[in-house]
């Protein structure tokens, strides 16, 4: 499983609840971006893509979700910023940015501000191809309902769509860069 599952063991009980969710749905986001990259030859940093993959949910950890097993004091919103916490003192810069940036279709500091997320107001927008495939893939996978099997994209889009207009044209440029699950 590469390098990502030692970070992994570092932070997780191998074996737990928490543990076990997380890898499969890792897994699945994993597969899925793979997949999209290789459907369009897109010239990708496969081993960061996959470590990415890996390890954009590692911050779940801390926060508070008890419906997906998490038992933090952390608002479930931070996950990414307390992943990318997490990683950059192991030196996994570009993991770490996956990790801020995965977050719906990425997070303007516009929109943090204007919907008083609990966020540091910066940009959390995903900008490199393994970033936006990360970020594209894990809207297709459910922690809460977990699943092999991707949602279908239409009713992706319709859920990107009840978060704005600017929410919703980062996810059809996704879109338009890597195709539909659908259809692979």
């Amino acid at each position: 499983m590469g390098n990502f599952l030692s970070v992994i063991n570092k932070f997780y009980s191998p074996g737990s609840d928490l543990y076990n969710l997380l890898l499969n749905h890792s897994q699945c986001v994993m597969t899925l971006a793979i997949d999209l990259a290789a459907s369009r030859s897109l010239a990708v940093d496969y081993e960061l893509l996959a470590s990415g993959a890996m390890l954009h949910d590692i911050g779940i950890l801390h926060t508070h979700a008890p419906s997906i097993l998490c038992t933090g004091s952390e608002n479930y919103m931070r996950h990414g910023v307390l992943g990318a916490e997490m990683l950059r003192p192991l030196g996994l810069e570009a993991e770490a940015r996956i990790c801020e940036r995965h977050i719906g279709a990425g997070l303007s500091a516009c929109e943090i501000a204007a919907q008083k997320l609990p966020l540091p107001q910066v940009d959390f927008l995903p900008l490199t191809l393994e970033e936006k495939l990360v970020c594209y893939a894990d809207n297709f996978f459910s922690k809460s309902t977990p699943s092999f099997v991707p949602r279908k994209f239409a009713e992706v889009r319709r859920k990107m769509a009840k978060f704005g207009d600017a929410t919703l044209a980062r996810f059809d440029e996704m879109a338009q860069l890597f195709g539909s699950p659908d259809d692979i």
